[in-house]
């Protein structure tokens, strides 16, 4: 497993959800989305860290993914606010705030599967002459541009361990290839916030490893990172802030030695357990209802990943 080191000075006062952060990146307030008359997401108030790893976790159901999508501008809130990096995105289009600097990945991988990784590659960046018809009919006003574009994706291919594959078709490629793909893809742009819904969800643990370590070198690269996770494993070695949301709400924020012994987490994930008190446990016993937690956390994921 990589090794991180945690950022401890994200705020100036306790750990509570909705706490205000130093330097946040990303602000919102009020933020809701109802399916059915079911409130799937109703974020009060949550700000992202700027230059860290946030990890945002939570049981099946609890509005992750809703709340990216969201964010990103590919689904439309009934109420709510918020701002990236100081400047208001609420109900501007997807591509639009890609264009900003905030790029997300999915669960399940969007690469093109009848182009090649090369192809993939170059459709993730931004401000190509080429793309405008009456430009794309004269060559000498594109060639430049695409020989950058190309030359940064051999970079980034080379760094993700797909340069070999840069002229076969993205359909060949297996699926924790694919991961590292569409990573690399959305690095094109050269956003200032990653999000990754799922990172390592379906991936084997010699690319988990590489995953990891490619996070976390966007973290030393001054890159923001906002990432869904199951693996209790993963958010412990890499994340610096952990956010925890249930029945789309958010329940818990704080440090990710911390967070997962929170009473509100642990009625989020087991919620037999809400009448306990871990002030009455001992220390062995409050060890034991964390690991069943983390243990139930992690099952999900696998429940997850075979269902992928």
């Amino acid at each position: 497993m990589p090794e991180a080191t945690i950022d401890t000075t994200i705020l100036d006062e306790p750990a509570r959800p909705g706490v205000a952060k130093r330097d946040p990146i990303v602000v919102a307030d009020g933020v809701r989305r109802t399916f059915g008359g079911v409130d799937a997401v109703d974020v009060a108030h949550v700000e992202i860290p700027r230059g860290v790893i946030t990890a945002l976790i939570g049981p099946n159901g609890a509005g992750k993914t809703t709340f990216f999508n969201l964010l990103t501008g590919f689904d439309k809130p009934n109420a709510g606010t918020w701002s990236f990096d100081g400047r208001p995105i609420a109900g501007v289009a997807a591509y639009k705030v890609a264009r900003r600097g905030m790029i997300r990945t999915f669960q399940l991988t969007k690469a093109l599967s009848m182009l090649s990784v090369m192809e993939n590659m170059r459709l993730g960046a931004q401000n190509q002459p080429g793309e405008h018809f009456a430009r794309s009919i004269i060559p000498a006003l594109w060639r430049k541009r695409e020989q950058q574009i190309t030359e940064q994706a051999l970079d980034l291919l080379a760094r993700f361990k797909l340069d070999t594959k840069a002229d076969d078709f993205a359909a060949s490629l297996s699926g924790g290839q694919r991961k590292l793909l569409e990573m690399a893809r959305a690095l094109m742009s050269e956003p200032t916030m990653l999000m990754l819904d799922e990172p390592m969800a379906g991936v084997n643990p010699a690319l988990t490893q590489s995953l990891l370590h490619h996070v976390l070198d966007l973290k030393k690269g001054g890159m923001t990172v906002l990432f869904v996770e199951h693996d209790m494993h993963v958010v412990r070695e890499i994340a610096d802030w952990v956010i925890v949301m249930a029945e789309g709400r958010i329940v818990a924020e704080g440090y990710p030695g911390a967070v997962m012994q929170d009473p509100a987490v642990i009625d989020a994930y087991l919620g037999s357990h809400h009448d306990t008190d871990l002030g009455d446990l001992s220390g062995d016993e409050a060890a034991a209802l964390q690991a069943e937690v983390e243990a139930q956390v992690e099952a999900e994921a696998d429940r997850d990943d075979a269902r992928a």
